[in-house]
């Protein structure tokens, strides 16, 4: 009976686009016959789409939830997707006290995972090329989605999966979790507020990737389905740094498969700086690269005359600094925060201040929201804002110019050159 109510859900989803009936209709209640337990469940059947370096902690956290069931793992690595098979079985079996457990699956091609209508979400752990294919398949199948930052390839592909979310009624989460931390959240409460005057100069520290050089091809593994790796991306001979984990660059040095450093980093603090400016809806109005037009850092400027300097020193190292007309608030992972003047750091927001979205943590929001139909504290809309920086800031620093941007339109003006990188082409078969 539960079996048929989801699939209920998800023939509705398909067929209408009315977000009242999507909104209201809540997870998949696994049995509590699958996972040998008494009490009675209320599990998120869920799958994970990319086994690679950067799912482990989400691999590790939703295994450990008991209101998720990771019923798949999916990746078109051979050797990941089998580590994966056996962790999330053998964890299983150890819950349940069962001589075996083969509950969870091992799937090849996502496209199984989409059509598979017992599965209520997914999360995309996959390198940024294949971000919105994916997640735009499972959003058309009514799974709701958590996709790694930054959320796209490029700014047309942002405007269509916020406009998805909107059509299906998807609970979208973008992995830019420094808004689930209390740090970055005080910061961005600091500035919002007007407590250091009014802000005129940010810094933010990316840090640099190696140079994207020539490989030489080298023969494929006969675990990797190297063809659907490339996916969409133009044909490149293998070579295992080309397809080298998140750690140590890797794939993301290549321009092919994201906006180098600013799809890296900058993803994360650029989207605490749009959140602290209270820009969630808009964005930046001009980029300029490192070294051009006088300007020693890159930079990007908001209509209202904030800048925003890449890698410019700040103080205590910090990763975010924000500089206002009365202070200075710096920010950084690990709960590092501190402002000057010194007692706004401990300041307490009064009923009249501007309180943002709390969450504590950012998986938690997801899965919470899935079941309210709340929106999530990085949605979409807000992670295709953010997403636009880094790659205005990449085609900036790729063409070796200015970029002037009109976020409201969502245009790049008089620059065709420029304009043409608003979207990528896709390589056949892999087409939105």
């Amino acid at each position: 009976m539960k079996h048929k109510l989801n699939r209920s859900r998800r023939s509705f989803i398909k067929s209408s686009s009315a977000l009242f009936g999507a909104a209201c209709l809540g997870p998949m209640v696994i049995p509590s016959s699958v996972l040998g337990t008494t009490a009675p469940s209320n599990r998120i059947n869920m799958s994970l789409i990319g086994m690679g370096s950067i799912s482990s902690g989400h691999f590790h956290n939703m295994l450990s939830r008991k209101d998720v069931f990771v019923s798949a793992v999916c990746d078109v690595d051979g050797h990941k997707l089998n580590t994966a098979l056996n962790k999330a079985n053998a964890h299983y079996q150890k819950q349940t006290g069962k001589t075996s457990f083969t509950g969870t699956k091992a799937v090849h091609e996502y496209e199984e995972i989409c059509d598979n209508a017992d599965i209520d979400a997914v999360m995309v752990l996959t390198p940024d090329h294949w971000h919105t294919p994916i997640s735009l398949a499972a959003i058309k199948t009514g799974k709701d989605v958590y996709c790694q930052k930054p959320m796209t390839l490029t700014i047309a592909e942002g405007r269509l999966l916020s406009d998805a979310c909107k059509q299906y009624g998807t609970i979208f989460q973008v992995g830019s979790q420094q808004r689930s931390n209390a740090a970055f959240r005080k910061a961005a409460e600091v500035v919002r507020n007007g407590w250091i005057g009014e802000v005129h100069t940010i810094y933010a520290h990316l840090g640099t990737f190696a140079p994207a050089t020539h490989l030489e091809a080298q023969p494929i593994p006969a675990h990797l389905d190297y063809d659907r790796w490339l996916g969409p991306t133009p044909w490149m001979p293998y070579n295992a740094e080309r397809v080298k984990g998140y750690y140590g660059g890797g794939w993301r040095r290549f321009w092919e498969y994201g906006s180098r450093k600013n799809g890296d980093w900058g993803a994360h603090h650029y989207d605490i700086i749009q959140w602290a400016l209270g820009m969630d809806h808009s964005g930046p109005v001009k980029f300029v690269p490192k070294g051009h037009d006088g300007h020693k850092y890159q930079t990007h400027y908001y209509a209202s005359g904030v800048k925003v300097l890449r890698d410019h020193p700040t103080t205590d190292n910090q990763m975010i600094e924000f500089i206002g007309t009365k202070g200075r608030v710096q920010v950084g992972r690990g709960n590092r925060f501190n402002t000057s003047p010194s007692h706004l750091k401990t300041e307490v927001l009064s009923a009249n201040d501007i309180h943002l979205y709390k969450s504590s943590s950012h998986e938690s929001n997801w899965l919470d929201c899935i079941r309210t139909r709340k929106q999530t504290i990085c949605t979409a809309e807000i992670g295709h804002r953010t997403a636009t920086i880094c790659h205005l800031s990449g085609i900036a620093e790729r063409l070796g110019r200015t970029i002037h941007y009109d976020p409201t339109k969502e245009t790049i003006l008089n620059d065709d050159a420029a304009t043409r990188w608003f979207d990528r082409p896709r390589r056949a078969p892999y087409l939105l």
